[in-house]
């Protein structure tokens, strides 16, 4: 698979830098890499619908094959071991062992989780479970979807389902990731499945998205299961992009929107007054007991960090002029950021347990006489883990890091164009390669 590049000696971050405990792993999702999208009666998703519009994907692509995961699961387990992790973040696709999202569930879905859950064991790999990562069903969206509050049960339902069958295997279960998404994204820009552009529906969305986390801890808890339960939410540190009033105040409703428009109902148990009186009219409608309901304690948060973000009220901001390195998805590269963010969550709030789920960059990676050379990625990955080390010696209960992502895959509205993967993939053959950066992480934790 190649060996590791002689410059990558130098970068100065040990896995002895850390606790014994520190979970080490890597991340992918359920839609992004297992295919297999018309096989064994997994029934269609929201993704399957929105790839069928050519304008909605860059390169015009779909999921249907994607990695191949689905038939490919002991190599891929065997990629993971041979990385010398100690854990795997994945995610459940509900329209495989659930097509309609309710009622009868498709035993042949389950049947590839089970040999998931049970093959991370024999390998000595902990499970990493997250229950949503934006796949749902089809049948629950043409039901109105996250805007219809029955969904709510529908999802507790779903997730009792899962533990009930594969608990006993996983570390750890997650309700969602990145509820922000799913609700801006989605439905108020459009630009991810659904494709819906409503802002009053983006956040009646994100409030059930919360909502339904609750209710699952809760039925999940009342099932006597005693691992860590927690959500996964992507953050980032926001700045005004100049001290005039104007743009410091566009900053602090952005960090309302982003950051504690999540983080206050999960762990204060209110949304933030100042984001509530912007929306108006497009307030969600919450009914008694909700954010209780949604205050649930929590075993954990996790943490997905990429860049930071910058606001400016009178014009768009130009994330170059920063002058900092741009990853493939015009991001800044920034990892004192992460520094920053954690450190600031631990001021404001009281945290459970922090992991950091997703980290990684894309960056154009040509395959050169069998090898991908990816430096920039590797040094990206250094950074952010140094950056992680530097929060934990501030007082940062952080638990574990796990990089995005596994391998290259469907990343949504970008197709295959975009690659976040330390391993390569070979879309035609779906060969897989080692790139330098998961040869550095290797060495990395073998410590």
């Amino acid at each position: 698979m190649g060996k590791v590049s002689s410059d990558i000696q130098s970068l100065v971050i040990k896995k002895s830098d850390f606790p014994a405990s520190f979970t080490w792993g890597v991340a992918t999702s359920s839609f992004q890499i297992e295919g297999a999208g018309q096989q064994d009666g997994r029934g269609p998703s929201i993704w399957d619908t929105f790839c069928e519009t050519p304008a909605h994907i860059a390169d015009q692509s779909n999921g249907l094959v994607a990695c191949d995961h689905y038939n490919r699961l002991d190599e891929d387990l065997d990629l993971i071991a041979s990385l010398g992790v100690k854990a795997y973040r994945f995610s459940i696709s509900w329209p495989r062992v659930q097509p309609l999202g309710q009622g009868a569930w498709n035993e042949a879905g389950f049947d590839f989780y089970e040999r998931l859950v049970d093959g991370l064991r024999q390998r000595g790999i902990e499970a990493f479970l997250t229950l949503y990562h934006w796949d749902l069903p089809q049948a629950l969206q043409d039901q109105g979807g996250w805007n219809n509050r029955d969904i709510c049960q529908h999802f507790c339902n779903y997730a009792c389902e899962v533990v009930r069958r594969l608990g006993d295997r996983v570390a750890t279960v997650c309700t969602h990731n990145e509820p922000w998404v799913v609700s801006i994204l989605g439905h108020e820009t459009g630009i991810f499945a659904p494709g819906l552009k409503d802002r009053k529906i983006a956040y009646q969305v994100g409030h059930h998205l919360l909502l339904s986390h609750g209710m699952a801890l809760q039925a999940i808890r009342a099932m006597s299961f005693q691992k860590p339960l927690g959500i996964v939410l992507n953050q980032s540190p926001i700045y005004p992009a100049s001290q005039a009033p104007e743009d410091v105040a566009k900053a602090r409703l952005d960090d309302g929107i982003v950051v504690r428009w999540y983080m206050d109902p999960l762990l204060k148990g209110a949304y933030p007054a100042d984001v509530i009186e912007w929306l108006g009219d497009d307030a969600p409608e919450v009914h008694a007991g909700d954010m209780a309901q949604i205050a649930q304690p929590l075993d954990f948060i996790g943490v997905n960090y990429y860049t930071r973000n910058f606001s400016c009220a009178s014009q768009t901001w130009d994330v170059a002029s920063t002058g900092n390195p741009l990853t493939e998805m015009g991001w800044e590269i920034y990892a004192p950021g992460l520094t920053e963010l954690l450190t600031r969550l631990h001021a404001d709030y009281t945290l459970p347990a922090v992991y950091i789920t997703e980290n990684g960059g894309a960056f154009k990676d040509p395959m050169v006489n069998g090898q991908v050379d990816d430096q920039d990625r590797l040094a990206y990955l250094h950074d952010h883990i140094q950056a992680t080390h530097t929060a934990m010696a501030q007082g940062v209960d952080v638990r574990g890091y796990f990089v995005w992502s596994l391998m290259d895959n469907f990343e949504w509205a970008s197709g295959y164009e975009k690659r976040f993967g330390i391993v390569h993939v070979d879309y035609a053959s779906l060969r897989r390669t080692l790139k330098q950066s998961a040869l550095w992480y290797q060495s990395l934790l073998k410590g």
